[in-house]
């Protein structure tokens, strides 16, 4: 990918070495990866080819009003900022696309789900590629 495509990024976090995925193309690359449905979301990890790892965040209109959307977005945010530094798979884009729930999970739980899902991520990824 050239250079501008880590240029076109926000960072997730001061100096936490994440990137934010900001482009649709960028979004539509990562369907073709590696996909963890989890109960409140599903995550899609695919390897981009750059020195950076990228992260984004889609909640489509079937989970709620606006209200809501936002609510399920900044919590999804905030579980990949606290989470993805030690736990994401390095040089890749990660793609968390929320779900509808009847009720909210607690924070926590949402913590344990994100480390459990990049876990399995990484680990289907080494599957995935030969040795």
């Amino acid at each position: 990918m050239p250079a501008r495509a880590v240029s076109a990024c926000r960072w997730l976090a001061a100096g936490s070495g994440v990137a934010r995925i900001t482009r649709r193309q960028d979004f539509l690359a990562a369907n073709a990866g590696v996909r963890v449905p989890m109960p409140d979301f599903i995550l899609l990890v695919k390897p981009n080819g750059l020195a950076v790892t990228r992260v984004g965040f889609t909640v489509s209109r079937r989970v709620g009003n606006a209200v809501v959307r936002n609510r399920a977005r900044r919590r999804l945010r905030e579980a990949a900022r606290l989470v993805m530094p030690e736990h994401a798979v390095e040089g890749a884009d990660h793609v968390f696309i929320a779900r509808h729930q009847q009720t909210e999970p607690e924070f926590g739980d949402l913590l344990q789900l994100t480390k459990k899902a990049l876990g399995k991520a990484r680990t289907r990824l080494a599957r995935a590629q030969p040795a």
